[in-house]
């Protein structure tokens, strides 16, 4: 027994199957540029992210540098009363 098949159908799928393969490229490329851009998105989101956090780390040394310098500052004047008060 042989099986015809309907020339409409084989050429229905000869279309479909071409088409399917004349997308391929776009659509690699598409995928390409949308994981492209989404890494990049992502260096952009962490650079960002990193240079707040070394901004917060950099105030925090800041306040700890003029807590030093002020609290020199209150010793020697502590010092400097001290021996006022044993030289009287």
């Amino acid at each position: 027994m042989t099986a015809t098949v309907n020339g409409a159908i084989t050429d229905s799928v000869t279309q479909v199957n071409t088409k399917v393969v004349g997308e391929t490229p776009a659509m690699a490329m598409g995928n390409l540029l949308m994981s492209t851009s989404q890494a990049l998105s992502n260096a952009a989101h962490n650079a960002t992210s990193a240079q707040q956090q070394a901004q917060i780390t950099m105030q925090a040394a800041t306040v700890q540098g003029v807590n030093s310098l002020m609290s020199i500052g209150g010793s020697v004047v502590g010092r400097s009363a001290e021996g006022i008060i044993e030289k009287g």
